[in-house]
């Protein structure tokens, strides 16, 4: 372990990097049910999906482990499969194997860009102040995410989220959800170690006599023959009926999305978690950008939506993970699941969701970074911070801060403080918002 992942290096252990690992899985592990509920809306078998989620998180987070050595991992993307399922399949008209070939094809061009001097560049060109304002951003999102998985919060309206409300929280899992809250927060303040994983075990368990945890009738492994229904079933030919323009769109989306919800992710969280070096870049990170496009490129192989990094690392860092072991550990876990899917149901979102709130505590110490008396840097940071929970977009909040910060700094006649490649990644983020405008 010492050889292949530098434990002493990084101030850890076997011990605090397998609870940091479980940690992860365990917050990040409703996507195993969520997106098969998205992409089966398109005509997609569900069970398939299913075991599609499990295998391409597996290996995307295996490989983040082996590849970068850094403690995240790896899923289908959340926003990126309504993306996949609401606007490509059911607003474009593309069927879900067209939809699987564009994802493809949006991974191999992020391939394209993560192997190329780019994947550094990329990430070394981002300002300090913005870097500061994704770990915020990130932050309030996850915290959002928390909200929501909890019902503390829900979504109303037509299309399901035209605005947000309190949800009814004396009772189920939004009662659950304070009450781990208050649990994890407790064990916090009296330093306990573990308290996170500690706290989503106990509200797990007191979430069963109140009727938010289940137990699972049976555990079978009949559905892994299911994925031969999605793997594989790439339509190249039909791609270019909905013509070009269209095409283009949806893979330079794609792409843009998972390039810097990547990025933000890794920025945002190991900055908090002091990971980042003199420079303010991720030891490991531009490797972890290689990962992830291959994991994009294997999930759409087997039948799911594009693969990016997960915001819910944050968790397992929290915990004292850093390094690849703890991302090994919750890969494991997601093949394991593979054979025993119904099993990862056990722990609901409400015993998850006090641990995501907490760790957007942690992260908005961030703010107290930015120089806010500076409103060059003040509005672009304040929009990065702004957008991620707003938009439910962590790439839509770095576009906003990118352009609102080049905007600023060139009509303020100071465009040599900008470095080009923020002007180039501005300019694509213009251009995409535009081409996607309905």
């Amino acid at each position: 372990m010492e050889k292949l992942f530098k434990l002493k290096k990084h101030n850890t252990n076997v011990r605090t990097e397998v609870i940091a690992g479980i940690t992860t899985f365990f917050a990040m592990a409703y996507i195993i049910f969520v997106n098969p509920n998205y992409l089966s809306a398109t005509g997609m078998d569900f069970t398939a999906v299913m075991v599609a989620t499990c295998l391409s998180a597996a290996v995307g987070t295996l490989l983040t482990a082996f590849v970068a050595n850094v403690p995240f991992a790896q899923a289908p993307g959340m926003g990126l499969n309504a993306f996949f399922t609401y606007t490509i399949c059911m607003g474009m008209g593309y069927t879900w194997q067209q939809g699987l070939t564009i994802v493809l094809i949006s991974g191999i061009l992020f391939l394209i860009i993560a192997i190329s001097p780019l994947r550094g560049k990329i990430i070394a060109s981002i300002p300090p102040c913005l870097k500061n304002a994704i770990s915020v951003g990130i932050g309030l999102f996850i915290t959002f995410v928390g909200l929501l998985n909890a019902g503390i919060v829900k979504c109303f309206g037509p299309e399901g989220g035209s605005y947000t409300d309190m949800g009814v929280i004396t009772k189920g899992s939004a009662l659950l959800a304070i009450i781990g809250l208050l649990i994890t927060a407790v064990l916090i303040a009296h330093k306990v170690k573990a308290a996170i994983f500690i706290g989503i075990i106990i509200t797990t368990i007191i979430g069963i006599p109140m009727g938010v945890t289940t137990m699972p009738e049976t555990v079978t492994m009949s559905h892994i023959g299911n994925l031969s229904l999605t793997m594989f079933q790439f339509d190249f030919g039909g791609l270019m009926a909905m013509g070009i323009l269209p095409l283009i769109t949806a893979v330079i989306s794609f792409a843009i999305v998972d390039c810097f919800d990547t990025v933000g992710t890794l920025l945002g969280t190991a900055g908090n978690a002091g990971m980042l070096d003199k420079d303010g870049n991720l030891p490991g990170g531009d490797k972890a950008l290689i990962a992830d496009a291959v994991a994009t490129i294997f999930g759409a192989c087997v039948g799911t939506s594009t693969v990016t990094t997960y915001v819910e690392s944050s968790t397992g860092i929290q915990e004292g993970g850093r390094t690849g072991l703890a991302s090994v550990v919750t890969g494991v876990l997601f093949l394991v699941c593979i054979l025993l899917a119904p099993i990862a149901g056990i722990v609901p979102g409400a015993a998850t969701a006090p641990a995501l709130i907490i760790v957007g505590v942690y992260m908005m110490m961030g703010a107290v970074k930015i120089d806010w008396s500076d409103f060059e840097t003040a509005l672009p940071c304040f929009l990065t911070i702004a957008m991620m929970p707003f938009a439910y977009s962590i790439s839509d909040g770095i576009g906003f801060g990118f352009i609102s910060y080049t905007v600023i700094k060139l009509f303020r006649g100071k465009a040599k403080e900008v470095p080009v490649l923020i002007y180039i990644l501005s300019a694509i983020f213009i251009v995409m918002y535009v081409l996607t405008l309905k």
